[in-house]
């Protein structure tokens, strides 16, 4: 009994570890999307395109960090945590580089899908490892993750900014390239996911308290299962919604600055309203990722989703009406990157809730394709309606505004009553579950080692 004690004290001890390795993988992959926006102008200029074309490479990027991340997430449960974040850092890497060479359209749109699909795989193994490693404590450390992959863009953006106006863009690229992937390499190699039916110490005591505040499923639902629920469906609609007003300001930021003329605006020491902006955008953006998941964790995770939503709904129209001052614009901007920043620590989390830890990873790996749809609307449909308007970024902003109000609405008035109802049923045995919904010539035990979708999820790896 005491070495079965000393075990689980250890295990308790290392999770931290393993959570801070996360954080640190995740603050490295941050450029590749947030910082995006620094190269946009530059870019466009170099290739001689209209701003559309480039953002088409923010799209691939996105598309293939969100598509590939189910197969990503298989691999995971197959091979390892350690093995998979190892080749991931090569592409995080090689992708920056690939973009510093690129001359041309196509070869920059390759160089994104490299990076997408590097940046997919450490997004999913690490926060499937938080989601696994803290049942007790979901929706504080899945925002602690998730918000590296927000606030590592604030470390970086001004020196980013500055050695691409010192020494070019394509410098930039190539260097900090490199050392985003070394970065990744090192982290990746203390990550592990813990052992099958590992939990924290008195789980059951924490579960009990857990209950009246946030509903977890007793049950793991593998991802077939999962499909078939209309709570899914919500949250995929609801994340689709949230992200493309999000993803929008997030790639377009620097267009969206330049028609205030904010990104030649000096506020003091050289430094631009557009630079001000960038990094307490990433600072909020990824303080939110926490803090909304431990105020979920006590009010629930759909109140604090519709508080957020209509909270970013709001910001956005701030901008729309009095953006034109660069305090209001700075202001603004970082409420609307504090309010849309939590759907990265609230949905997975919520996944975890509905559909059980055990397939987690995958799971969420499937509802975070929402976010590559996001994409295409965030990226080049955006800016296209944008040109099509005579440079005018108000009616995409409009859309926003009233997207992130009927993702609101649905998170109180119909998700959050549906969750309940799926749980109800599960208490009441009008569901099944994984092993009693297989044919009966199939072991639970052979299936959960074979199941082409979930994997050996609690495989030490």
């Amino acid at each position: 009994m005491s070495e079965r004690v000393s075990r689980v004290r250890t295990l308790e001890t290392t999770r931290w570890y393993r959570l801070t390795a996360c954080i640190v993988a995740m603050m490295a992959i941050a450029n590749l999307q947030y910082a995006w926006t620094l190269f946009v102008a530059p870019l466009t200029e170099h290739l001689n395109v209209q701003l559309s074309s480039v953002q088409v490479a923010f799209m691939c990027f996105v598309v293939a960090q969100t598509f590939l991340l189910p197969a990503t997430a298989y691999m995971v449960d197959r091979i390892g945590t350690r093995i998979v974040v190892s080749g991931a850092a090569i592409l995080v890497g090689l992708s920056w580089i690939l973009c510093g060479m690129a001359d041309s359209l196509p070869f920059l749109y390759f160089a994104s899908i490299v990076g997408g699909t590097g940046a997919g795989a450490v997004y999913g193994a690490c926060i499937g490892l938080a989601m696994k490693w803290f049942p007790d404590r979901r929706g504080l450390c899945v925002g602690l993750v998730a918000g590296a992959y927000g606030f590592g863009t604030a470390l970086t953006a001004l020196p980013i900014s500055q050695m691409i106006s010192s020494s070019g863009y394509k410098v930039a690229f190539i260097t900090f390239g490199a050392i985003q992937g070394a970065v990744v390499l090192a982290a990746g190699q203390f990550l592990r996911t813990p052992p099958e039916g590992w939990v924290p110490a008195g789980w059951e005591r924490m579960r009990a308290n857990l209950q009246s505040k946030v509903q977890q499923s007793a049950r793991n639902y593998n991802a077939r299962q999962m499909l078939r629920t209309k709570s899914f469906y919500g949250l995929y609609s609801m994340m689709t919604i949230v992200a493309f007003s999000g993803m929008m300001v997030t790639a377009q930021l620097q267009p969206i600055a330049h028609t205030f003329q904010f990104d030649t605006y000096i506020l003091f020491g050289g430094v631009t309203v557009f630079g001000v902006t960038m990094v307490l955008d990433g600072i909020l953006n990824g303080i939110t990722r926490p803090l909304t998941g431990w105020v979920s964790d006590h009010i629930g995770r759909y109140d604090t989703m519709a508080i957020s939503f209509a909270l970013e709904a709001i910001a956005i129209m701030g901008v729309t009406l009095i953006g034109s001052s660069p305090m209001w614009f700075i202001s603004l901007m970082g409420l609307t990157f504090f309010a849309w920043g939590e759907i990265y620590s609230l949905f997975p989390s919520t996944i975890a809730d509905l559909f059980g830890s055990k397939y987690a990873t995958t799971n969420f790996s499937i509802q975070y394709t929402a976010k590559g749809v996001a994409s295409v609307l965030a990226g080049p449909v955006a800016a296209w309606i944008t040109e099509a308007n005579g440079g005018s970024w108000i009616p995409v902003l409009w859309v926003a505004i009233a997207g992130n109000l009927i993702a609101a609405f649905l998170a109180l008035f119909w998700l959050k009553g549906a969750a309940a109802r799926q749980l109800g049923a599960e208490e009441s045995g009008a569901l099944v579950s994984a092993s009693e919904e297989l044919p009966e010539s199939q072991s639970s035990e052979a299936v959960e080692g074979s199941d082409s979708l979930t994997g050996a999820a609690g495989r030490w790896s």
